[in-house]
């Protein structure tokens, strides 16, 4: 019974953590544009590396991923987050976006990198949000 109860308060104590956790939904302050030190590849994707992986191996455009991301237009609106959600997002790389595609390539798990991705390699006008897209993603897994 002791043992039951403590169970109990730990089960609330950790609701009651996770309920108050705030997730940060501003935008980092460099979205209208790369930085001089982002890195830039031959297709115009922007890149820096915020937080280094502990892996070692990069996915392929073929492997499917797991990532947590928050993607922003370059006036600083959110658009979508996996940690807003509270949920990871898996998905094969040769099925989203060719920035994402690319990028993620770049990657290896543990990773926190920041995309500039440029119109054309994100949703070519076609879709909102138009424009450049500004993504931080941490690579979780490699399927």
């Amino acid at each position: 019974m002791r043992t039951l109860v403590t169970l109990a308060f730990v089960l609330a104590a950790a609701l009651a953590s996770a309920q108050t956790t705030t997730v940060k939904t501003t935008a980092p302050a460099d979205v209208a544009a790369p930085p001089a030190d982002a890195v830039k590849t031959p297709s115009g994707l922007a890149s820096k590396v915020i937080t280094k992986g502990t892996g070692k191996i990069h996915p392929t455009k073929t492997d499917s991923v797991t990532v947590h991301y928050s993607g922003w237009t370059t006036d600083g609106k959110m658009f979508d987050s996996s940690v807003a959600r509270r949920e990871p997002a898996t998905f094969p790389l040769d099925r989203v976006i060719a920035g994402w595609t690319e990028g993620l390539q770049l990657m290896v798990v543990g990773e926190t990198r920041r995309f500039w991705i440029p119109e054309p390699l994100a949703y070519k006008g076609q879709r909102e949000p138009k424009g450049m897209l500004v993504f931080d993603v941490e690579l979780l897994k490699i399927q």
